[in-house]
């Protein structure tokens, strides 16, 4: 400790004159963490260590928090500004002198620091949210019956056993509307924290009321008016944008409340913002920088993936300017707009060649979507922060009906059983979800290793699996001649099937292990 103490002596008697800057530290080790490892109920929640055991997802050093001796020894010092920490990465978020960040380097448990200004650069932005008032022919409705989500509503799967955390700007008079009312009732507000005040009161800061439409998407409901679509998840409100500035900070903000998100055992996660363009341009985000990997934030997205985490994000609303972070991850749900007839709207943003998926990946309506206002409203609201918790909701829904899935199988189904699965672009990307038709895709992969449709077959047969190896299929008449046979690579075949008579078949998958699973199709 005498040789830290030195070492900020030296530090800190220097008179400096550079400009203060974002930067995140990381620390090289966590002295101790072996025992929160053996002990995990001291940094996780019950349901959480349940829902990791239960998936398989392992408890390991980036679940420790990080070691406050480092971060009480840098603080000492109030040239700095702390900003935030992240047990997954290991580091501290900053704001100082550029040069007292970089000299913190020479501490022998510091790793590295990495600063969030880039060459200098201009970027045009482009956000829109527009409010927009009722007209009566509207149907509040159509949110829903676009995506066909009445049809696991019908079904009794509404979100109950869900966890969602909402990540959002604000959530003004959530705690007193109306249309909020059930959901307080039956207790489903399981837990709140305001990042960017650092207090458990959210519900103090009133300076925004975005968060509080998205929620309304979800969770809101109006008697025989409207409904949101999981009105019965359990839920987790995060405010982790600052709508007074634009900075990196946001991000950090962002990465703690995931991963309080993870240590609380959330299931799936709804962010209805992003970055890409900051005030200070020099932070801001060229679009080669928005490929799934460059992005702190989207660095935190792949890593919430890998602990289970289904991520629902939207996409932006920058048009061809491209999607913002982290909805650029190919581990994210990145969520693009249509209008009320299902047709792109002009604002929904595209993705391009930097990402290495289809982005966006699904699209629901985020024009004149119905929302909830702070003033107890009914109203409408545009923009991919409303597709997204549409999306996030019904997803939700489908989730409660195979909970054990994973999130990649998941997000396979929701892809697979969209109006453009055949034919993904950058506007739409796999196009609008039907649930009813993702949860009799999941019942099939339910039951198999293997699912196939259409079955009975008019022309062509999709074969789908959720294991990336190398498979054999063949197809047999009734009386046991091989009519057809192909190889493929998993995930997904598509096979022109218009050659066989009418009649069954038998359908017969074999994998690069020679286990086998027997389909009987129909050919009309």
């Amino acid at each position: 400790m005498k040789k830290y103490l030195f070492l900020f002596l030296l530090l800190f008697t220097i008179t400096h004159f550079s400009q203060e800057e974002h930067a995140w530290v990381y620390f090289k080790d966590k002295p101790g963490h072996e025992n929160y490892i053996e002990n995990p109920d001291l940094i996780l929640s019950q349901k959480s260590i349940l829902k990791k055991n239960k998936k398989n997802i392992p408890i390991d050093f980036t679940d420790t928090p990080v070691y406050q001796p480092y971060i009480d020894l840098i603080l000492q010092n109030q040239n700095f500004t702390y900003v935030a920490k992240s047990k997954w990465f290991n580091f501290i978020h900053l704001i100082g002198d550029e040069d007292l960040l970089q000299n913190l380097s020479s501490l022998d448990f510091v790793d590295k620091i990495i600063f969030a200004k880039k060459e200098s650069r201009s970027i045009i932005f482009d956000k829109i949210e527009i409010n927009q008032t009722r007209n009566d022919e509207d149907n509040p409705y159509n949110q829903i019956e676009m995506i066909n989500l009445g049809f696991l509503h019908d079904q009794g799967f509404t979100g109950e056993g869900v966890s969602i955390a909402i990540f959002d700007s604000g959530f003004k008079n959530v705690n007193s509307l109306s249309g909020f009312e059930r959901i307080r009732s039956l207790n489903k507000i399981k837990y709140t924290y305001d990042f960017v005040d650092n207090t458990a009161e959210l519900y103090q800061y009133t300076g925004n009321s975005h968060g509080t439409l998205v929620f309304s998407t979800m969770a809101g409901y109006i008697e025989s008016e409207f409904i949101g679509t999981a009105p019965d998840a359990e839920y987790y409100l995060f405010r982790t944008e600052d709508v007074s500035s634009e900075t990196p900070a946001e991000e950090s903000f962002w990465i703690e409340a995931i991963e309080t998100a993870d240590s609380l055992g959330v299931d799936l996660t709804n962010t209805s913002l992003g970055y890409k363009n900051y005030d200070n341009i020099n932070y801001s985000y060229q679009n080669y920088e928005l490929d799934g990997n460059t992005a702190i934030i989207t660095q935190a997205a792949n890593m919430a993936f890998s602990k289970g985490i289904i991520l629902v994000n939207s996409a932006g609303n920058s048009s061809s300017s491209g999607v913002i972070a982290p909805a650029d991850s190919p581990n994210v749900l990145s969520i693009g707009a249509v209008d009320f007839l299902g047709d792109y709207i002009y604002f929904s943003s595209q993705g391009n060649e930097f990402q290495p998926t289809i982005k966006p990946d699904i699209s629901a309506q985020g024009y004149r979507t119905f929302v909830i206002n702070s003033n107890d409203q009914l109203t409408r609201s545009s923009g991919t922060s409303f597709s997204s918790p549409v999306l996030a909701g019904a997803i939700a829904c489908l989730y409660q009906s195979f909970p054990d899935f994973s999130n990649s199988k998941i997000y396979n189904i929701i892809r697979n059983s969209s109006s453009q699965n055949n034919s993904p672009d950058n506007f739409l990307g796999y196009g609008i979800p039907d649930f009813e038709k993702a949860y009799n895709l999941s019942i099939n992969l339910n039951k198999d290793t293997f699912a196939i449709y259409p079955n009975p077959i008019i022309d062509e047969l999709n074969v789908l699996s959720f294991s990336n190896e190398q498979y054999i299929f063949d197809i047999y008449s009734v009386n046991g001649r091989l009519v057809f046979s192909k190889e493929f690579q998993g995930f997904r075949t598509k096979t022109n099937l218009d050659f066989l008579s009418k009649g069954i078949y038998i359908l017969k998958l074999s994998d690069e292990n020679n286990n086998e699973t027997l389909l009987k199709i129909l050919k009309r």
